[in-house]
């Protein structure tokens, strides 16, 4: 009994040796995250877009980064959209100096008081604005083009060299209630509204390459219009 106590105490010892001498595990292989290229469809966009820039005459450069395709963007809802459209609506009918009481007499009618970010409060709450922010919210027709087309509201957007039709992209909007407005509302695919996106980025770079060099805006294209239609753009694909 006592020859066989000292048997696996040998044995322990010879064991707890043999672990100590045993090498440690080299660490696994450390490899550099593989950072994934563009998708074939924001690589299609932009090849879409080039090809009509370039019957435009209008020259960026063909290799110019690719923008979110629809594994990235968030477009927005059908909801959203719509109120984004009336409060951008009442601030550029407010710009045209419209009677504060009717600006107010609108607001209750479209249950629109939510709607609007603080500064669009500010400006739609205030009896005397100055002529610069008349002129800022003016030009938000602009963008208001952007949302009725994104909710189905008129067919292709124009190419932007020219002020849009106040009076038709009001239409979309006057004699309906909010709800009726969302419910004749459809959505454009976000397949649709990337290919505008990716578009108008690029017009945005040619513009602002051109005054870079002292050049004016390539192709008759309006600085303005360009501008309102992309930080819209930007908007609707969560940007």
């Amino acid at each position: 009994m006592k020859l066989k106590l000292l048997s696996l105490t040998f044995l322990l010892a010879l064991t707890q040796t043999a672990v100590a001498q045993t090498p440690a595990t080299p660490p696994a292989e450390t490899k550099a995250p593989v950072k994934a290229g563009p998708s074939a469809e924001a690589i299609d966009r932009r090849s879409r877009s080039n090809a009509r820039l370039a019957a435009e005459s209008v020259v960026v450069p063909a290799d110019l980064p690719v923008t979110a395709d629809s594994n990235v963007a968030k477009i927005r809802t059908k909801e959203q959209i719509a109120q984004r459209a009336i409060a951008v609506c009442l601030t550029a009918l407010k710009a045209e100096r419209t009677d504060l009481e009717k600006i107010e007499d609108l607001v209750k009618y479209y249950k629109a008081k939510k709607f609007f970010t603080p500064e669009e409060t500010e400006f739609i709450e205030n009896a005397a604005s100055s002529n610069e922010e008349q002129n800022r919210y003016l030009w938000r027709y602009e963008g208001l083009v952007v949302l009725m087309w994104s909710l189905g509201y008129g067919d292709a957007l124009d190419r932007p060299d020219t002020a849009c039709d106040v009076k038709k992209i009001v239409s979309y909007l006057s004699g309906h209630t909010t709800e009726q407005f969302i419910t004749g509302a459809n959505v454009r695919s976000a397949a649709e509204i990337l290919d505008e996106s990716d578009l108008i980025y690029r017009y945005q770079w040619a513009i602002t390459d051109a005054r870079k060099h002292g050049k004016s805006a390539p192709a008759g294209l309006d600085r303005g219009i360009v501008q309102q239609r992309q930080d819209m753009l930007n908007w609707l694909i969560g940007r």
